[in-house]
């Protein structure tokens, strides 16, 4: 198995500047930009932010139908995460002295509420997705996208 890191696709090196000059993969497979549907499994809280992503995704020109179940998997962690924090906050309201963060066990020791790590656990993988699709400021800041024009691939200028 090789390791390292993950090769650039060849859009993002030639609108990037392609600082190490390394050599552009011509024969890449491009993907038509398309807003996908989500799928039926995702809860409430990871369909609303579908919604809210995919269109934003569709006018940088990053996203398309392949990207369905990375979206998802985006989609589906936010919601895991929306649902632990508020459990932990209506935990919360009943507890003033640590504020949900903590349990008692059957022989009353002290320990960190479970849902504590799944929310965490849920914002670290909801921030690897983001970054593939360039969704914080540090990953925004290494793409340069454009909108994709109305009936063409935003790729085909490069790959004429």
């Amino acid at each position: 198995m090789i390791t390292g890191r993950k090769p650039k696709p060849s859009q993002l090196k030639l609108v990037t500047s392609n600082p190490g000059k390394r050599q552009v993969n011509r024969k890449e497979a491009k993907a038509k930009a398309a807003i996908p549907a989500p799928p039926a499994h995702l809860n409430a809280d990871a369909v609303e932010e579908w919604n809210r992503v995919a269109t934003e995704l569709y006018n940088l020109g990053i996203l398309s139908e392949i990207d369905r179940a990375a979206l998802a998997a985006y989609a589906m962690v936010y919601g895991r995460w929306v649902q632990a924090e508020r459990a932990i906050a209506k935990m919360a309201e009943k507890d003033q002295l640590t504020g949900g963060l903590m349990i008692k066990t059957s022989n009353g020791n002290a320990i960190q509420n479970p849902l504590v790590g799944t929310a965490n656990k849920a914002a670290a993988d909801m921030m690897r997705y983001a970054a593939e699709f360039g969704m914080t400021p540090s990953a925004r800041s290494r793409i340069a996208a454009q909108p994709p024009e109305e009936g063409a691939d935003p790729a085909d200028r490069f790959f004429a």
